[in-house]
């Protein structure tokens, strides 16, 4: 697809931390000129980076923009940084926002692009950052939707949606993305960008499984629309608006993590499938997989909140309590018999007349 990139400079933004999405966020930023730099703790990933342009091991064959840099001093990369964006895991992030706080510009809009939950704290990625970074939740944005680095990095047409309260932020940084292969909307519920993003991890994992246990269309099918009531019962019971979950960051996302090969979820519950434990799956794929820490995090904020997760709870079951999948997908089966207008009716916050 062609692209016409901005030559003049729109400032100077830093990406924290350099794997493949963030990575594919810089180019993006790139392309609609900014000057980006890349922070990693990696020598060699920034050498490759400054010196050969690529970042390989992450998005190999792919040629960064000469206007991307990388830098192992986290003083040296938000240096003059007019906009920081956030793409450490969950599990990293505090750590990443904590070494971050010193440097950064109390006027520099911040972003994050993590899909997950604080596995101990069951903090979203905002809160995580409010706290070490010092500034109120409500200043902060949050980009997802259907989006693999992989196409974001060829340039293939991706629309996502950037979340904030403050709508003059969500509106820069709708403008800081923007562009002809990258079509960005914008929306004020946080919570529910989040949530969603971090959920549909869970059921891509089991889309992962389906495929790998040889099942239908049929199946999939059912997985989409039952996981997708799961992510809008917890999302609102956490204070989303429902009909966020019928947008990008909900249903959008939901399908594009479950039926590609991009995914790194639905690689991992594939293998699942095929009997590989779950250590060697993930010392396999070599990079987060978010959906495994999730599920546990969803297991405890189903519980906390007070919501069925049938779903997350077979996943949890087949991830640390050794149960087969076939076992797990039986159990869903041979649930009590519901009627789905009134379930629809109470996961979408509806009321009938």
């Amino acid at each position: 697809m062609t692209f016409a990139k901005i030559e003049n400079s729109k400032g100077k933004a830093a990406v924290l931390v350099a794997g493949s999405w963030g990575t594919a966020l810089a180019m993006v930023l790139a392309d609609n000129g900014f000057d980006v730099t890349l922070w990693t703790r990696n020598e060699s990933q920034a050498s490759e980076v400054n010196d050969n342009h690529r970042n390989d091991k992450y998005l190999p064959d792919c040629p960064l923009p000469k206007s991307m840099t990388a830098a192992t001093s986290m003083e040296q990369a938000l240096s003059g940084a007019e906009l920081v964006l956030f793409t450490a895991p969950s599990s990293a992030m505090r750590e990443v926002a904590r070494q971050a706080a010193p440097f950064l510009s109390e006027t520099a809009l911040v972003i994050h692009a993590t899909k997950g939950f604080e596995a101990d704290t069951l903090k979203r990625m905002t809160t995580v950052l409010s706290e070490e970074l010092g500034r109120a939740e409500e200043s902060l944005c949050v980009l997802s939707g259907p989006s693999h680095a992989e196409e974001v990095a060829k340039r293939q047409p991706t629309t996502v949606v950037v979340a904030s309260a403050d709508q003059g932020r969500a509106e820069q940084a709708q403008d800081s993305f923007i562009n002809s292969y990258f079509r960005v909307y914008t929306n004020p519920d946080v919570i529910g960008v989040e949530v969603g993003g971090a959920i549909k991890n869970i059921i891509a994992i089991g889309a992962g499984m389906t495929d790998g246990l040889g099942f239908g269309d049929n199946a999939k099918a059912a997985l989409l629309t039952r996981g997708l009531a799961e992510i809008s019962r917890l999302g609102t019971a956490m204070g989303a608006n429902p009909f966020t979950f019928a947008g990008l960051a909900g249903v959008g996302d939901l399908v594009v993590t479950c039926n590609s090969k991009h995914s790194r979820n639905w690689r991992a519950g594939h293998k699942l499938a095929q009997g590989i434990p779950l250590e060697a799956v993930l010392e396999q794929m070599g990079m987060v997989v978010e959906g495994v820490k999730t599920t546990k995090a969803a297991r405890h904020l189903s519980e906390q909140f007070g919501v069925e997760m049938p779903i997350a709870d077979q996943l949890y079951s087949v991830l640390f309590e050794g149960c087969e999948p076939t076992t797990a997908v039986n159990r869903l089966m041979g649930r009590g018999r519901t009627h789905e207008s009134e379930q629809v009716t109470r996961d979408w916050g509806l009321h009938q007349s």
